[in-house]
């Protein structure tokens, strides 16, 4: 009888050990995180309303930084959400990556990524790195693709300080292009240095309003020294299943014109990232 009651017993706790843990991961908060970039911060707004209005807890962790900043949280669980942009995450995770084409990217990023991550639907919406001048520099030059730079002096790249690092900085531009330039981190003034002369050229996200408003020229590349960069969640392994049904319909609905316009309204008219996700969700039927 003392075995019998103490088997029951036992099994009674792993049975509500059991329940509790489901109540728990049901009821659990997925963090959504961005990069210290509006547009980014957008994206994951979009995300974050949207998991809200499935009736999840959602929990905002935007603005963390840069790739070296957020990836660790992202990797360690500490963010569970997180608009990614395939080729520059490829990048990261395998810098010698041979696809340049969106396709062949989103599927070498698929293997590339830890074991606890997964990359939802790609989205056929963009926002990647791009070289870019004024228009007057580039009828000076006689300047159509990136390999036309070559021999243009004085040369400065300007962008923001990891560009120096990355494949397609200052050495992916030499390598690939046989273009020198020297490098200045500009920063978030970026823009306002290639306007002012202070540098020639620069690493401008094609998603950005101002390189239509102030006609600037996005240099071709017909190398790929830019891998084809595209919107994608990735999100941790534990939760990707759950959410997956919620996230990916947004992003395949979201188109690069989408993201140029969601910019130009927070650039240009001021509104915030929460307003601009609501309106971009309900005009879409989210």
């Amino acid at each position: 009888m003392t075995l019998r009651r103490n088997t029951l017993l036992i099994g009674g706790l792993v049975a509500t050990a059991g329940l509790l843990a489901g109540c728990s991961t049901e009821g659990s908060t997925i963090v959504v995180g961005s990069q210290a970039y509006y547009s980014n911060e957008i994206v994951a707004e979009v995300y974050a309303q949207a998991l809200e209005a499935d009736g999840h807890t959602v929990e905002r962790n935007f603005q963390i930084g840069q790739r070296e900043a957020y990836l660790p949280a992202l990797e360690a669980g500490e963010v569970q959400l997180f608009p990614e942009y395939t080729g520059n995450l490829l990048q990261y995770y395998s810098p010698d990556a041979t696809a340049t084409q969106a396709d062949e990217v989103y599927s070498q990023l698929q293997g590339a990524l830890p074991e606890n991550l997964q990359a939802l639907a790609m989205s056929p919406a963009t926002d990647q790195d791009s070289y870019n001048v004024t228009a007057e520099f580039a009828e000076a030059n006689g300047l159509v693709e990136i390999g036309d730079l070559a021999g243009v002096t004085p040369l400065v790249l300007g962008g923001a300080p990891e560009l120096e690092e990355r494949p397609y900085g200052p050495d992916g531009l030499l390598e690939t292009y046989g273009v020198e330039a020297d490098f200045s981190a500009t920063g978030e003034v970026t823009l306002e240095a290639l306007l002012s002369g202070e540098v020639q050229v620069a690493n401008i996200y094609t998603g950005n309003p101002a390189i239509a408003a102030e006609n600037l020229v996005t240099l071709a590349d017909p190398e790929g020294l830019f891998l084809s960069s595209n919107l994608v969640p990735i999100a941790s392994e534990d939760v990707a299943d759950s959410i997956a049904p919620v996230i990916n319909p947004i992003s395949e609905a979201m188109s690069p014109g989408d993201l140029v316009a969601m910019n130009l309204q927070s650039t240009a008219d001021g509104m915030s990232s929460a307003d601009i996700a609501a309106e971009w969700l309900a005009e879409n039927g989210f």
